[in-house]
């Protein structure tokens, strides 16, 4: 499964995307501002490149989650619910509804994505994430 992330622009403190799921749109994303240099947690987005995607136990939130691994620099970037730049702490937000500088209906969409995601991992495939 090929997840592929499409930022379209930046605000002043946040960028916000397409994301979808071999070739058909699936929802909005919301990250971190995008800067040239190395990733800073909390202020920067990922790098665009592409990246695996695994489903593990995430400490902090303590339920199984969307894991982005192997980001240069950065470790713990997971996909999940957030509406507003503050809530990405580095990582991708899903939502279904785009506003100008935050997303909304994120729970959907995340449960959505989420069981695809899920869903492929448990067929055996493995599943990435191409950020352009």
């Amino acid at each position: 499964m090929l997840l592929e992330l499409s930022r379209k622009h930046g605000t002043y403190d946040c960028t916000l995307g397409d994301l979808s799921i071999d070739g058909v749109w699936e929802c909005f994303t919301l990250e971190d501002l995008v800067r040239e240099g190395e990733k800073i947690p909390g202020e920067t987005a990922i790098p665009a490149g592409r990246y695996k995607i695994i489903i593990d136990m995430s400490v902090r939130f303590r339920r199984l989650m969307m894991h982005v691994l192997d980001v240069p620099n950065f470790s713990g970037i997971r996909i999940h619910a957030g509406n507003m730049p503050r809530d990405t702490e580095g990582c991708i937000l899903v939502g279904q509804v785009k506003g100008v500088a935050s997303i909304s209906q994120s729970r959907p969409a995340l449960s959505k994505l989420y069981d695809k995601v899920k869903d492929a991992i448990g067929r055996g495939e493995e599943v990435w994430l191409e950020i352009t």
